[in-house]
């Protein structure tokens, strides 16, 4: 879908972005050995290949690098890598496609398998978002895999499909989980305090902020780091149509952040007048001025940010650490 951003930035390849989330885990582990990070782009092709001569056969895996606990019949189940990766996240990373669906087919019920979290905490419905298939992640939510599972990031598949800008992606969580369960991944926060609402926000993928709401998400939900609702978000980043899509659905303007500044207090010193007006007709008087107890250089680095040094501290927007 297109990005609306004067500044748009590509995200990956899926096996970039999954070499990338590896290379971390290992720095995080002390670990300097194998895994997709690691491998040269012909032994990669070389695995595909061996990918492609594969088939499933309930034959004896005769010696498993460990045990998937949980599981009856196939051997194949109990085979993993030292990544933590079932056959079916091997399949799913290397978008295997048919072999995937056979490999879902013949899991059949089994939660634990369809279920199993690689050393990321992954599951294969969260590679099925990251690499973009969004078949295969159907297939999976119609096996029923648990959309709220956390990756290692405390990301749910849905994070991931919001801040990817997949609204296929969003569009097959959305339909194919229960009613219930589509509340709670609205509601849920990953481990930088982000709901999917504010990832979309942040990337200014309006589609997918326009259909959240339509679902239910809460248009004033506040990120726990400081408090920051989509609206400031949006005047933070100076995206005139996202304001405009939160006003419509209905943002508090008068929302404050926990050191009390409202959303039209962030536009002060930023260049884009039309989003001032936008939200001055709506403020109360009293959250129109800076507080006075704030000089000018506690203000700057409150509101004073660019597009690319991003809001929080210590904190990944897009796969990269954000300076605050």
């Amino acid at each position: 879908m297109a990005r609306h951003d004067p500044h748009p930035h590509p995200h990956p390849h899926p096996r970039e972005a999954l070499k990338k989330d590896r290379q971390l885990s290992l720095v995080q582990d002390d670990r300097h050995d194998s895994g997709l990070d690691s491998m040269k782009d012909e032994e990669y092709e070389n695995l595909v290949r061996e990918l492609e001569d594969i088939r499933l056969q309930p034959a004896d895996a005769s010696a498993p690098l460990q045990n998937v606990a949980g599981h009856t019949g196939h051997a194949w189940k109990l085979q993993v890598t030292e990544d933590g990766d079932t056959f079916l996240h091997l399949a799913i990373i290397h978008e295997e496609k048919s072999l995937s669906l056979e490999i879902i087919r013949q899991a059949g019920r089994d939660q634990a398998f369809l279920n199993f979290q690689n050393n990321l905490n992954q599951t294969p419905l969260h590679l099925a978002i990251i690499t973009d298939q969004p078949e295969i992640a159907e297939t999976l939510l119609k096996a029923g895999c648990d959309a709220e599972i956390r990756d290692f990031r405390g990301n749910t598949p849905l994070h991931i499909a919001c801040e990817q800008g997949s609204l296929r992606g969003v569009g097959v969580l959305t339909q194919y989980c229960p009613k219930h369960q589509v509340t709670s991944l609205l509601q849920s926060s990953n481990y930088n305090g982000h709901t999917c609402l504010h990832l979309a926000s942040i990337q200014g993928y309006l589609a997918i902020v326009e259909h959240l709401l339509s679902l239910g998400a809460d248009v004033n939900s506040q990120e726990p780091c400081n408090g920051r609702t989509a609206l400031h978000l949006a005047v933070d980043l100076q995206n005139q149509e996202l304001v405009s899509l939160l006003l419509k659905h209905g943002a508090d303007v008068n929302k404050v952040t926990y050191q009390g500044y409202s959303p039209y207090q962030l536009t002060w010193g930023r260049s884009n007048s039309f989003i001032q007006e936008q939200l001055r007709q709506f403020t109360t008087a009293d959250l129109q001025m800076l507080p006075e107890s704030e000089d000018e250089e506690s203000c700057e680095s409150e509101s004073e940010f660019t597009e690319d040094e991003l809001l929080y501290d210590d904190c990944v927007i897009g796969g990269r650490h954000v300076p605050c």
